[in-house]
């Protein structure tokens, strides 16, 4: 049987796939990064999966960036073969826009750390109670953490199922089919990326420093918990 191999599409140098990449090594997943900012996008026949991070720009800026058309192109074409798709903060944003939703400014910014609840009104989503459980208790919490650095948001797309929201951003995550995943927060963050990140942003980095250091390992425990569903799986 062949190995499965995931593509991971970075849109900024700066932002890398943290701990999916931790996780993908770990587990002798085989997988090659591209960083568009220099990279071509290579032939995609032979992987399994892709994978879409984040990113300063915006998932509307085809005619400034063409990579992103591609990206949006992908997106399309792994989902059109039945294959596993993952976006993450911009990754989710052109996610969104391959399946017909748009995508704009939302009402402020969200940096740091917040609350999302999971929404399950249309049925529970095994994955995201994976990410939802208390890596402790092994309780479903409707309520958890999640680290956030964004400012534009989406519609979810007609035919995708709302998978999480929050008060200010009421879209934060949906499921398009059975393999396409969509986050807008940063599942994949590692505890000295998040200083790195937001060491040029007004931010209170004492605030910043105790939330990271109350939420950090719990919040990686239930990413490695949904990378094991979404992984694994495919």
């Amino acid at each position: 049987m062949r190995c499965m191999t995931v593509l991971i599409l970075k849109n900024t140098p700066g932002e890398g796939p943290g701990t999916i990449e931790d996780f993908l090594a770990r587990h002798n997943i085989r997988y090659s990064i591209i960083d568009l900012s220099s990279e071509e996008i290579p032939a995609t026949d032979d992987f399994d999966v892709l994978v879409i991070l984040g990113g300063p720009m915006s998932a509307n800026d085809t005619d400034k960036i063409p990579y992103i058309k591609k990206e949006i192109e992908l997106v399309r074409a792994f989902s059109g073969k039945g294959k596993k798709v993952l976006g993450i903060c911009l990754g989710a944003q052109i996610m969104a826009r391959a399946f017909g939703a748009k995508v704009y400014p939302g009402p402020e910014k969200e940096i740091g750390w917040y609350d999302i609840d999971i929404d399950d009104s249309g049925g529970t989503d095994q994955l995201m109670e994976m990410l939802a459980k208390d890596p402790e208790t092994g309780k479903y919490l409707k309520s958890i953490k999640v680290f956030q650095w964004h400012g534009e948001t989406f519609d979810i797309p007609e035919g995708a199922v709302r998978i999480a929201k929050s008060r200010l951003y009421p879209n934060q995550a949906f499921r398009y089919g059975e393999k396409a995943y969509a986050f807008q927060f940063h599942i994949e963050v590692r505890e000295e990326t998040i200083y790195a990140w937001l060491k040029t942003e007004r931010v209170d980095m004492a605030a910043l420093r105790r939330d990271t250091g109350l939420f950090f390992t719990q919040y990686q425990q239930r990413a490695l918990n949904f990378y094991r569903g979404f992984f694994e799986a495919a």
